[in-house]
């Protein structure tokens, strides 16, 4: 007998509206249908397992098929089945209310009632109607003495359903693909579409005679059942031309939220590769998107793998996730646990830590440059790394170099270099005093240092080249100038002469002999300040415009030359105190174009003279 029926429903075009504005990716039909059948095999296991069903399970694949001349989809599983009646309540009546609740709050709240939660409706099935112009269901009941029945739609609220035959129990959809969605007809594109959302699907799922799918990915698994090779292996398969990982961190909480998963630590070096959407959320074994930015901290999204979690809650689509309490525990959960496995490598294996800090050291720093709570727990393992090479953390750098490296104020002073090859001749000044040097030359370290400076207690730092060695570190005592105050004057306006650049700020200084005789240096607090401003930050500096340069010529009264210069006559002083100007140009990799052909003209000059 076959039953017609309207759907009790006020909105007429309800499938347009569904089509246009509820799933702007068509190809997620494939993935609710095969869910739901999933869902139906799922629960009979239940079923069997409390005894409930005492039937053969038998084969419970899920097989998914293309007729391309039939123009249809087939979606059929061996699960729990339906009644007719069945088929009109779930169906019918909640599915399709769901689908009319959705279309009122769209009327009501226009875009708005796309952020509504999946669980509030049972619209995945109607998913199909995105590609299909009719839907057939043939079903048939795990109950015993139940008929098998038939239900078509064809988009419209009208449907028809009426018993038929059916030898196995469970659920076959069909779908008559409609001419606008042709590309679902060919059987590449499906494959496509299984493999990127069923491909860990925990029933299997066969297409065209093979099984696609890992029904229990290793995620699902305990740690204590899986080795580092089981690890490395699903890395791979995830990400099939990448280097091995560092190392990972097994996921798997059931309180006060559910989360399982794998997170891998990739090489990263000292570059800021931002590679978005490494991370695949699902849900129960389903995919859903590898926009993950919500659950976990932005300072992480350097890192691969998987999350999966029925507790996250989605839009309607399953497209986007939703900002809430319990998305919030989950970012923070993982924050946390990522912060104990790096501080359990660090205790427990010191050294492999160290050889591993080029890889990791940047997103550490990351991780402590925005987000607090991970900061408190990373100053105990993150490492700073001196020219020499030797590793040391925060507080053991600071007992380190504090008795040498305190200056006049009592505030110790922390010396680093971005480039220890170009800077290698104020490297080695510091040294000879005594002092050691950092090699902070990543993309973060000028952030890192500005917040190090904020959170250590009376620490400054200063790049090796921001001031003569003697001032980068000031003592109570001074070196005392061989030269007079008249004849120190003498020599700054000579020197002044001969630079003639109002961009370099002269001054004479009572500096070891072994010094140069010139150095030109660019401030700390003005270097800062054009690296902040070329990083488009400032805290304002846009105001002022672009700064201009403004260095330091700090010429070296106790140097033989400046005798020299000072006893020359007419031109010969001015080209004496220009040449040794040019050599501290040279030495900055600051000397080009015309002033560089000059100088070697002169040098040959002044050699040619000797």
């Amino acid at each position: 007998m076959q039953e017609k029926g309207s759907i009790s429903i006020h909105t007429e075009n309800i499938f347009p509206i569904i089509k246009k504005f509820l799933y702007s990716d068509h190809e997620i039909f494939l993935r609710e249908l095969v869910s739901n059948a999933v869902d139906a095999t799922q629960k009979l296991k239940s079923l069997a397992q409390l005894g409930e069903f005492k039937g053969e399970l038998g084969d419970l694949k899920v097989k998914v098929s293309v007729d391309k001349e039939a123009r249809t989809i087939t979606i059929a599983d061996r699960g729990l089945g339906m009644t007719g009646e069945e088929i009109k309540k779930y169906i019918n009546q909640i599915a399709f209310s769901g689908a009319s609740e959705f279309v009122e709050k769209y009327k009501e709240k226009d875009a708005a009632a796309k952020d509504q939660i999946i669980g509030q409706f049972g619209l995945g099935f109607y998913s199909a109607f995105m590609v299909a112009k009719e839907v057939e269901i043939f079903s048939k009941s795990h109950k015993e003495g139940t008929e098998a029945a038939h239900w078509v739609c064809d988009g419209s609220t009208e449907f028809s359903l009426e018993t038929t035959e059916k030898a196995e129990r469970g659920t076959d959809v069909v779908l008559h693909v409609a001419e606008d969605s042709d590309e679902f007809l060919e059987a590449a594109r499906l494959r496509g579409i299984l493999n990127k959302y069923c491909k860990f699907l925990p029933i299997e799922i066969e297409f065209e005679g093979e099984v696609i799918n890992q029904t229990a990915p290793i995620w699902t698994k305990q740690p204590s059942e899986l080795t580092d090779e089981d690890y490395t292996k699903f890395y791979q398969e995830l990400y099939p031309f990448s280097e091995a990982p560092l190392f990972w961190i097994h996921l798997n909480v059931d309180y006060p939220f559910n989360l399982t998963g794998i997170l891998y630590f990739p090489k990263v070096k000292d570059e800021l590769q931002f590679q978005r959407n490494k991370i695949q959320l699902y849900s129960r074994q389903v995919f859903i998107t590898d926009e993950v930015k919500d659950v976990v901290p932005e300072f992480l999204m350097l890192l691969h793998g998987v999350i999966d979690s029925p507790d996250i809650p989605l839009n309607v689509s399953r497209s986007f996730l939703q900002a809430d309490a319990a998305v919030k525990k989950i970012n923070t959960y993982i924050t946390k646990k990522v912060a104990d496995k790096l501080a359990e490598l660090y205790r427990k294996d010191r050294t492999g830590f160290e050889e591993k800090w080029s890889d990791i050291g940047l997103f550490v720093k990351y991780g402590m440059l925005s987000d607090e709570k991970f900061y408190e727990k990373a100053k105990d393992f993150a490492l700073v790394q001196n020219v020499a090479g030797k590793f040391f953390t925060l507080s053991e750098y600071q007992e380190f170099v504090q008795a040498n490296q305190k200056d006049k104020n009592d505030q110790t002073v922390v010396l680093y270099t971005t480039d220890s090859e170009a800077q290698h001749a104020f490297v080695q000044a510091a040294q000879e005093r005594g002092y050691d040097v950092l090699k902070l030359d990543g993309p973060l370290d000028a952030h890192f240092i500005g917040q190090l400076e904020q959170k250590l207690e009376k620490v400054s730092f200063k790049r090796v080249d921001a001031d003569t060695v003697g001032k980068l570190i000031e003592k109570e005592e001074q070196t005392e100038s061989v030269l007079s105050d008249d004849d120190k004057t003498r020599l700054q306006d000579l020197y002044k002469q001969a630079i003639s650049n109002e961009q370099m700020q002269v001054q004479v200084e009572a500096l070891s002999p072994q010094d140069a005789p010139v150095i030109i240096t660019l401030p700390e607090f003005m270097r800062r300040m054009k690296d902040m401003q070329r990083a488009g930050g400032g805290g304002g500096m846009q105001m002022f415009g672009s700064l201009p340069d403004s260095y330091t010529v700090s010429v070296n009264a106790n140097h033989p030359i400046a005798q020299r210069i000072l006893q020359a006559e007419g031109e010969a002083g001015n080209k004496l105190a220009r040449q040794a100007f040019d050599l501290a140009l040279l030495a900055q990799g600051m000397l080009k174009g015309e002033a560089l052909t000059a100088f070697v003209k002169r040098s040959a000059d002044l050699l040619a003279a000797e």
